[in-house]
């Protein structure tokens, strides 16, 4: 009887055992294959932004998508000259008209153009066009004014044009980038006689990423253009406004 306990006791305690074991195995796999899942998804959901970034312009192809970055560069580059010249080429228009008006009072012509002299930006310089004509009288001053008006417009203007083809060009090659995917999916699926998603995957995703880059270095060089042209009208009014007041103290000052 007590070998029969004792031969029970061992079998319960194998059995026991041996589902202790199977379930430590089990839990131990689904850990595992957790841990592996994890571990292969984590990467992906923890990249930087620079770093998908990275991964997307990879993707889209050296060909079509150095070409848009190349205009990005080129057009950001021109944006920044332009935005600095515009910057310094900002004068206070009544601080200048003050200034040429006390030195036509005090010292006359040469007072005043010693005054443009020392100011920068495009209105000093119309200012002294506009002074040193005055002998010829005031309509060869006026016209002075407004002929190199026309110059210095053409000096604020300068490049902006590349800008504005930058913003054509690069959706247009993200444009071309996508119908060449496309024809390199359907050339796959010629190839394999079968319509398989896999074969027209990375076409597609060729396609789409081009066009998108392209999108997106129009619309930041549209706001660059935006600024700059909206800069350069105001510029132009005050230049204007400028000429109107340098005619009237022209006038004062002849009589």
């Amino acid at each position: 009887m007590k070998r029969l306990f004792s031969i029970l006791a061992i079998t319960l305690m194998v059995a026991f055992g041996t589902a202790n074991a199977t379930t430590i195995a089990n839990t131990s796999t689904a850990v595992t294959t957790v841990t592996t899942m994890t571990q292969d998804e984590t990467p992906a959901a923890e990249l930087s932004f620079h770093q998908n970034l990275k991964k997307r312009f990879i993707e889209g192809g050296a060909g079509f998508m150095g070409i848009v970055l190349l205009c990005l560069i080129l057009g950001l580059a021109i944006a920044i000259e332009r935005i600095i010249f515009l910057n310094l080429s900002t004068t206070n228009t009544k601080k200048l008209a003050q200034s040429v008006e006390d030195a036509l009072a005090s010292g006359g012509i040469e007072a005043a153009k010693e005054v443009c002299r020392n100011t920068k930006g495009p209105i000093a310089s119309i200012y002294y066009q506009g002074l040193d004509r005055t002998d010829e009288g005031i309509e060869a001053a006026e016209k002075a004014v407004v002929a190199y008006g026309g110059v210095q417009m053409g000096q604020l203007e300068k490049n902006v044009s590349w800008i504005s083809l930058f913003i054509a060009l690069a959706p247009m090659l993200g444009f071309m980038g996508t119908v060449i995917g496309m024809i390199q999916a359907f050339d796959k699926i010629e190839a394999a006689g079968d319509m398989q998603p896999s074969l027209v995957a990375g076409g597609i995703k060729v396609a789409l990423l081009t066009t998108v880059f392209g999108l997106v270095v129009a619309i930041i060089l549209q706001i660059f253009y935006n600024y700059i042209i909206a800069k350069i009208d105001s510029i132009v009014n005050d230049m204007e406004d400028a000429s109107i007041t340098l005619m009237d103290l022209l006038i004062r000052h002849k009589k």
